[in-house]
């Protein structure tokens, strides 16, 4: 099919080839018009082509056309196609004139008439066919394109699941990153406040041995003596020397003390290990019942070398029932609230956290007085890797975490400003899972 500059297809309007008379004038329409013609005057009339080939008579018993015989052409497209002729036998006159041109005239009509007809029908024809094949040729392409498609969907499926999944799991990865980040910056914390103790521990027993040694000098002295079978006024005054010298009237009473220090350091010690065992649930495997007060509580107290010097931590804590949920995994959620908070200011922090019941939810604020939350970054601080801070100062998945696990508990959290300046962030948990829908 012919194509435009372009390269698209066209349709050209060009039909058929040159038409003869025969092929414009059937038979059946030219018979009744000689028949009449001939009743009228004009016995004999023909009509022949360009070459004087008789194509039609009136059947009337007349010599054959001459080639002097009178006759008028007949015109098809403005070109002679044909005539009709009157034979020399027939009768003569300008009557017999008027009628041949009459019936030339009236073959030419209906000449032009059936090629106009037969060329609006063809053209019509040639242009059904044609944009018929150029629906089929665009059904065609667009089947093909359609098949290309399909298959490149299939494939983009397959290519989006593919990252869809490792995205997930580098998420997966990013998180537990965190998640041991915390765990490890919270480890080198626990591991300060667990030096502090033993350092004055280790020092209290070094101390004693030293009083225990001159303890047991002393004794030996006292043993040797009464072994000598009396004491004498010399021994008695050599003993008390001594005695003075070795400074045990002054370390007697400091024994106690520092052993009382030292009992003091181990309870700390194991105070801190057993806050530390708490608030990881490493005994716990699944869901168990917790009191989020004292969560919360553990938290604070294994983030205490975190707490910014000066600071003022408020609890304003109402008793809350007992939940099954994940504990480690809210402590792991405590601990970035309060992070966050600790990193809002470095002077005159203040932290509040309060704890209460509303309706079925129980409902945990913690609120500080730092710079708080521009309204236009709320809807996204919870999006994983978003961040205000400098680059290399956070990975953008504390809250993202936090967002997490408390979905996760069928809860909702949110921020919200502080009164007087700041950020305060609510949770909420049902006390019952089921009967809520989850964030969106």
């Amino acid at each position: 099919m012919p194509t435009d500059s372009e390269g698209r297809r066209r349709i050209v309007y060009c039909v058929g080839e040159e038409r003869a008379l025969r092929d414009v004038l059937p038979e059946s329409e030219v018979a009744p018009l000689l028949a009449a013609a001939s009743r009228a005057g004009l016995r004999g009339v023909r009509v022949v082509d360009p070459g004087g080939k008789d194509l039609w008579g009136s059947g009337d018993d007349v010599p054959p056309t001459a080639e002097g015989d009178p006759r008028r052409h007949i015109l098809l497209e403005g070109e002679p196609a044909g005539g009709v002729v009157l034979p020399a036998g027939a009768g003569r006159g300008e009557t017999q004139d008027a009628l041949l041109a009459l019936l030339a005239d009236t073959l030419t009509a209906m000449a032009h008439n059936n090629l106009k007809r037969m060329l609006t029908t063809e053209t019509h024809t040639e242009v059904v066919n044609r944009s018929y094949e150029e629906l089929m040729e665009t059904n065609r392409s667009l089947s093909a394109s359609e098949q290309r498609y399909r298959e490149l969907a299939g494939t983009l499926e397959i290519k989006v699941r593919e990252r869809t999944e490792e995205l997930s799991r580098a998420m997966a990865r990013l998180v537990q990153q965190e998640k041991l980040a915390s765990v490890g910056q919270l480890a080198a914390g626990v591991a300060h406040e667990i030096n502090n103790p033993l350092a004055f521990v280790t020092s209290n027993l070094q101390t004693l041995k030293k009083y225990t040694d001159r303890f047991l000098d002393i004794i030996a002295r006292y043993q040797r003596v009464f072994e000598g079978g009396g004491v004498a006024q010399q021994d008695r005054d050599d003993l008390r020397k001594h005695r003075e010298s070795l400074r045990l009237d002054a370390i007697s009473a400091d024994a106690g003390d520092l052993l009382r220090q030292t009992l003091e350091g181990t309870e700390r010690v194991r105070k801190i290990v057993a806050d530390l065992k708490g608030f990881s649930h490493v005994d716990e495997d699944g869901e168990a019942p917790a009191d989020l007060n004292r969560e919360i509580d553990r938290t604070l107290s294994v983030m205490t070398h975190e707490i910014p010097a000066g600071a003022a931590i408020v609890r304003e804590f109402t008793p809350l029932p007992v939940i099954p949920c994940r504990p480690g995994a809210f402590n792991q959620l405590f601990l970035g609230m309060l992070r966050n908070a600790f990193q809002a200011r470095q002077e005159g922090l203040r932290v509040t956290i309060r704890t209460g019941v509303s309706g079925d939810r129980i409902r945990i604020s913690f609120a500080d007085n730092g710079p708080g939350v521009p309204a236009d970054l709320r809807t996204r601080i919870f999006e994983p890797f978003f961040t205000t801070r400098e680059i290399g100062k956070g990975k953008g998945l504390g809250l993202t975490v936090a967002y997490d696990i408390v979905t996760a508990h069928e809860g909702t959290i949110e921020v919200e400003d502080t009164p007087g300046g700041g950020a305060t962030f609510v949770l909420q948990l049902p006390l019952r899972r089921g009967s809520h829908d989850q964030i969106r």
